[in-house]
C-alpha cells in the first residue's frame, strides 16, 4: 500500500464536475417537461449515463486506478446496457 501513488486533485476541478452534474440534473428534469413521445425515457437515460460516467471518473477516481478495474465497470455497464435493451424490446413487442 505504502507503494501506491497519490492523486492530488485540484478543487477547481471537482467544481467543475459539480457544475456540470447540476446542469445535467436541470436538463434531465427539463426533458420530463418535454414531449418527446418515446425518445424521452432515451434522453432521459443517455443524461444519467452521463453523470454516472462523470461520478464514476471523478469523484470515484476510476480515472487514476488500474486498467483492470476499469476493464470490470465497463464489463457491468456493458451488462446494465443489455439488460435495458432487452426489457426495452420485451415492452415493445409485448
Amino acid at each position: 500500500m505504502e507503494n501506491e501513488k497519490h492523486h492530488i486533485v485540484p478543487y477547481r476541478l471537482y467544481l467543475f464536475v459539480l457544475v456540470a452534474l447540476l446542469a445535467l440534473t436541470f436538463l434531465s428534469i427539463a426533458i420530463t417537461e418535454i414531449d418527446l413521445g418515446s425518445l424521452t425515457v432515451a434522453g432521459a437515460l443517455v443524461l444519467a449515463s452521463i453523470k454516472a460516467y462523470l461520478v464514476l471518473k471523478y469523484f470515484m477516481h476510476l480515472k487514476y486506478d488500474k486498467p483492470y478495474i476499469v476493464s470490470m465497470v465497463v464489463f457491468v455497464f456493458a451488462i446494465f446496457i443489455v439488460t435495458v435493451i432487452v426489457t426495452f424490446l420485451d415492452y415493445l413487442y409485448r
